[in-house]
């Protein structure tokens, strides 16, 4: 197995499970110590620090930070300064509810900003000058197709992922030219998923599965078929193996990118 990343540091927000915790166990397999994140029970956390060593981290930390309270993220930031990372940043916590703009209040607006957009600002502040310092350095925000094209009754969700994805293109143009070839360069990217096996759509494979008579299998169909055009939805182990793709050395010269890994919804 290539440990690329032997001797780098990772935070990856949002890993104790779904997509969060794929990307940690990829890059935990080439060789990354991880900062573990989430807000989650003493049995989820050791459960997912034990999986992600188990992949190939030679060493976890775990954080607690609410990602709502700018000062929640300071401190974790310093912790992981202390800690002496991180080298690899993955935004990937987030929260969705779906309603109407008539029908939103403000404080789920606040909420899924703080926590979707705000947040990536508050982590990307801290460890991008260290990146910048150290020559090497990956910032992979998990966007959303919802990034690139707009659905119903998202409002703050789409434009959370609107404003990220442009956030990662200018953090991309101020910091492409720093390190080498050599270094690996400090790149930012956003990976932009389609349907992915999450807890984050239950709600919405339960509302379809509700209409399809209660067969959940129906409702996730019922959702593909009206965005997806591959008709199946991708496992989070796909996006983990993207991210640590983008944090190889190699991909100096990948930067300012939104990658979709939806089966064609986009391309419609």
């Amino acid at each position: 197995m290539d440990r690329y990343l032997e001797g780098k540091t990772a935070l990856v927000t949002g890993s104790v499970q779904g997509i969060g915790l794929a990307v940690a166990k990829a890059l935990a397999g080439a060789g990354a110590r991880i900062g573990v994140h989430g807000l989650a029970d003493a049995e989820q956390v050791i459960r997912a620090e034990q999986e992600i060593k188990t992949a190939g981290a030679p060493e976890t930390q775990f954080f607690d930070a609410d990602l709502r309270d700018p000062a929640a993220i300071e401190a974790m930031m310093d912790a992981l300064g202390e800690w002496g990372g991180p080298d690899i940043l993955v935004n990937n916590a987030g929260i969705q509810q779906t309603a109407s703009l008539a029908d939103l209040t403000v404080e789920i607006w606040d909420w899924i900003i703080a926590v979707n957009l705000s947040a990536a600002f508050h982590t990307m502040r801290r460890a991008l000058p260290a990146m910048s310092t150290r020559g090497y350095g990956r910032v992979i925000n998990i966007a959303s197709v919802h990034g690139l094209v707009a659905s119903a009754n998202k409002a703050p969700y789409v434009a959370a992922k609107f404003g990220l994805v442009g956030m990662s293109k200018v953090a991309a143009l101020e910091y492409a030219a720093i390190g080498s070839r050599a270094t690996g360069g400090v790149t930012v990217n956003c990976i932009c998923p389609g349907w992915t096996e999450t807890a984050i759509i239950e709600p919405q494979v339960a509302a379809r599965a509700t209409e399809q008579g209660g067969d959940r299998e129906a409702g996730i169909a019922s959702l593909l078929a009206e965005k997806q055009p591959s008709l199946r939805t991708s496992d989070p182990a796909e996006i983990g193996m993207l991210a640590a793709w983008l944090c190889h050395p190699r991909g100096h010269n990948i930067t300012g990118t939104a990658i979709p890994v939806d089966g064609g919804w986009t391309a419609q």
